[in-house]
């Protein structure tokens, strides 16, 4: 068993209410970019030291684009994680994608307006590459993680982002379908994003609520269908954890890239960029200056 930190979960804060969750421990964690959405509870699974921070704190009191993101992954990485896994609440934008499924993205649109999208700011700036947001082999072994719950689940398809609280109109959705999206949902833009900067492997397990509102057979998106296909696909999200803490050990090493993102990224010369900026971002580029 080690102690050492590697791999979190952000989702729901019921996501840890797990009886087989051990030496639970809550930590406060401040950053350069304020507070994380909630102290981050720790514990041992299947013999692996864990971390879950709730995304909308405990609660859900923080809308989507009130989420501090910066400061969530920012507090994660102070702890050594190296492996996020967002769990999602999703809508589906294909027949084929149905409500109860989960679905392994390998795409992100991000049609957000309001967030801060980067840690690369006051004085710095870097370029990095996300062609494929999400970590394609922390994806992978989570793919097989969820399937071992017995579950469906289709690996692939592209994630949209919206700006919420609000869900889509029918004509938004729609358009959606148009562009060929698969799934809608609210948070993962900018975290992804912030992941990648962090040099953190990101992968998400999106549950699928319902059609959204594209659907005319179909009940249109209510936060009483989404809390009712989550509380039924609770149970499966732990064990899909469980599953994960298991198959993913702390020392087993990724060949992804991710931990690497930043080597030809950072753009500002070193004599350039302003000492507060590096004092607050010492944590993802010491390394590189």
């Amino acid at each position: 068993m080690t102690t050492e930190i590697t791999l979190a979960f952000i989702g729901g804060s019921g996501l840890y209410d797990m009886s087989d969750l051990s030496n639970r421990e809550e930590i406060e964690v401040n950053t350069p970019f304020g507070k994380p959405s909630s102290t981050i509870m720790t514990g041992i699974l299947s013999d692996q030291k864990v971390a879950f921070l709730a995304r909308h704190g405990k609660g859900h009191i923080i809308s989507p684009s009130e989420i501090n993101y910066r400061a969530n992954i920012y507090a994660l990485k102070t702890l050594g994680v190296n492996r996020i896994v967002s769990i999602s609440a999703v809508g589906s934008l294909q027949d084929q994608l149905a409500p109860g499924n989960i679905v392994i993205p390998d795409g992100l649109f991000d049609n957000t307006r309001k967030r801060i999208n980067t840690f690369f700011n006051n004085g710095m700036v870097a370029h990095i590459g996300v062609a494929n947001p999400f970590c394609l082999e922390l994806s992978k072994t989570l793919a097989t993680s969820v399937r071992d719950t017995g579950v469906t689940v289709h690996e692939g398809g592209d994630f949209i982002t919206i700006e919420g609280p609000r869900f889509s109109t029918r004509s938004e959705s729609n358009t959606f379908r148009k562009w060929g999206m698969s799934i809608i949902g609210m948070t993962t833009s900018p975290e992804a994003f912030l992941a990648r900067e962090a040099e953190m492997c990101y992968a998400v397990m999106a549950h699928v609520t319902d059609y959204d509102v594209w659907h005319i057979s179909e009940i249109p998106v209510s936060v009483e269908i989404v809390i009712r296909t989550l509380t039924q696909n609770a149970s499966i999200a732990q064990d899909a954890l469980r599953n994960l803490a298991h198959d993913l050990p702390s020392n087993q090493v990724l060949n992804c890239g991710c931990s690497d993102a930043l080597a030809d990224a950072i753009i500002t010369q070193d004599d350039s960029i302003p000492d507060e900026t590096k004092k607050h971002l010492g944590l993802l580029i010491d390394k590189y200056l």
